[in-house]
């Protein structure tokens, strides 16, 4: 008899399905599901999560991969070169099946699994008769970056998550998890290794889960706050800060930093400088040797030598932040007593959010590709494509968050990979390098360029999303979608009713004009 909470689960699973991703199949989107939960605390968009999705024929019993530098997702083009020292490494390996119980088979399959892909004298090339594509290239890029941040001994943490819809795990099953810590320390003897069963319960708690939005930042005195709008200027303890950022382990809340400055990981010497302010004898207070930070907020409200911050978003201070966070973590703070100062601003319209996120940034080391989404382009590709139907997600994770379908969403990177292939016909350039379009100005500009008329955005997206929709649905391998031969009838029918231009030699122009 099934139990209410796989009863439960059931509903709360075929209900997102519905709503997020009508067209995917259930166990598909059990995997993306899973996923999600697992990685909640990273916020994660739909592309990054569908992404490192392994699952189908070759999977060697690894449904997801995914890979992290310290907190940041290595995708194809990721660059940790300004790495330096304190690295952690964390893989969550990820395996799904919607049965009602856990099978030794599983755990076999992953223990095989590990003893191939995590054997770096095996060339992935020789692995692939045995895998799909899919896991070959996760597991050489987290090759890649290991190898190339080895001499900086970094701290590897590798996750394994085995989800179903059951309840208990019988004894055999669990014993299984010895042998394949063994295979792992036998690969990387100093790794962190843990394993955890998730269960229909466990996977419906998480649904439930929702990131905290309300956040209380403490005051070292009362702040000083303008006429009209909404705005302060607080002095607050680094010792307040740090709880501030931080979750009850004193890992960095990531998901309150705003999405194109996070990641940036800054130049050595400035963070060098800022732990050099924070480990020195405390002569002069920390706040008058540094610019501080900027939090933007959809609502702040003071209550004496408190503020009440509705979905606060760091939008200048990131090296800041994380130095503090290193520094309470590895430092004896005690007798810690020095302030920051902080800035919390609500703006009252988007486009004053944008000119605050480049402003702030604007005497910073950050580059200019960091910003792009506080172009004026970027806001009127948004409004144009939002009453179609489409929602472009320059803020990241702002529709997903909203509950729009994931197949309705489309990101900066992947407008600019499908501008890239259909106007300017280099798809192969497009998906080698997606991350990377937007950071040289040259590119940059061939693909965001205020002279093209602004359809151009619309016809690309749909093509690639007919595209997408076609290959999901069709249950073509991961060899057969990068198969000419294979590809072509898919082709044709995504370009039906796209003007009913041949793909062959079709113009993105072309399609356009007959639309109009």
């Amino acid at each position: 008899m099934a139990s209410n909470q796989r009863i439960l689960l059931d509903q709360v699973l075929e209900q997102k399905r519905q709503e997020l991703a009508p067209t995917a199949t259930q166990a598909y989107y059990f995997e993306i599901f899973t996923a999600e939960q697992i990685l909640k605390d990273y916020d994660l968009s739909y592309d990054e999560i569908e992404a490192g999705n392994t699952g189908g024929s070759g999977d060697g019993g690894i449904d997801a991969f995914y890979s992290f530098v310290n907190g940041e997702l290595i995708q194809e083009d990721s660059d940790f070169s300004a790495a330096k020292k304190n690295i952690t490494i964390e893989l969550y390996i990820i395996q799904c099946k919607t049965s009602t119980g856990f099978s030794e088979t599983a755990i076999d399959k992953l223990i095989s699994t590990t003893e191939d892909l995590f054997d770096l004298s095996k060339p992935t090339s020789d692995l692939k008769t045995a895998y799909n594509e899919s896991l070959l290239v996760a597991i050489e890029r987290f090759r890649d970056i290991y190898q190339s941040l080895a001499s900086k001994f970094p701290q590897l943490h590798m996750n394994y998550f085995y989800a179903t819809k059951g309840d208990e795990v019988h004894p055999n099953v669990q014993r299984k998890i010895t042998r394949l810590e063994s295979t792992v320390k036998n690969h990387f003897s100093s790794a962190e290794f843990k394993f955890k069963f998730l269960n229909a319960s466990e996977l419906l708690q998480s649904a439930w889960r929702t990131p905290t939005t309300s956040y209380e930042l403490n005051l070292s005195e009362n702040p000083i706050s303008s006429t009209g709008a909404v705005a302060f200027v607080c002095l607050v303890s680094l010792k307040d800060f740090f709880k501030f950022i931080t979750d009850a382990q004193g890992h960095l809340i990531r998901y309150i930093f705003e999405a194109n400055v996070r990641d940036y990981q800054g130049k050595t010497e400035v963070n060098e400088q800022i732990q050099a302010s924070l480990n020195s004898v405390p002569c002069e207070d920390f706040w008058w040797l540094n610019n501080g930070i900027t939090i933007l907020s959809s609502k702040a409200t003071q209550s004496g030598k408190a503020l009440t911050i509705e979905n606060p978003e760091i939008v200048n201070g990131l090296q800041t932040s994380t130095e503090i966070a290193n520094y309470f973590k590895i430092c004896n703070t005690e007798k810690e007593n020095r302030n920051l100062l902080v800035r919390v601003i609500v703006p009252n319209q988007s486009e004053s959010r944008d000119r605050i996120i480049k402003a702030t940034n604007s005497q910073t080391t950050i580059p200019p590709a960091s910003l792009r989404a506080t172009d004026k382009i970027h806001r009127n590709i948004e409004e144009y494509l939002k009453p179609l139907g489409l929602y472009y997600d320059r803020r990241k994770n702002f529709y997903k968050n909203e509950g729009k379908p994931i197949n309705r969403i489309i990101s900066i990177p992947q407008i600019a990979q499908a501008v890239m292939a259909v106007l300017l016909k280099q798809p192969d350039m497009a998906r080698a390098r997606p991350s990377s379009l937007i950071k040289r100005d040259e590119e940059y500009f061939k693909l965001f360029n205020p002279t093209y008329p602004i359809e151009i955005y619309r016809t690309c997206t749909e093509l690639m999303k007919k595209t997408d929709l076609f290959l999901n649905t069709h249950s073509l391998s991961s060899t057969d979608k990068n198969n000419p031969e294979s590809v072509t009838p898919s082709l044709h029918t995504c370009f039906h009713g796209l003007g009913g231009v041949n793909f062959r030699s079709f113009s993105a122009l072309t399609i356009l004009e007959r639309r109009i």
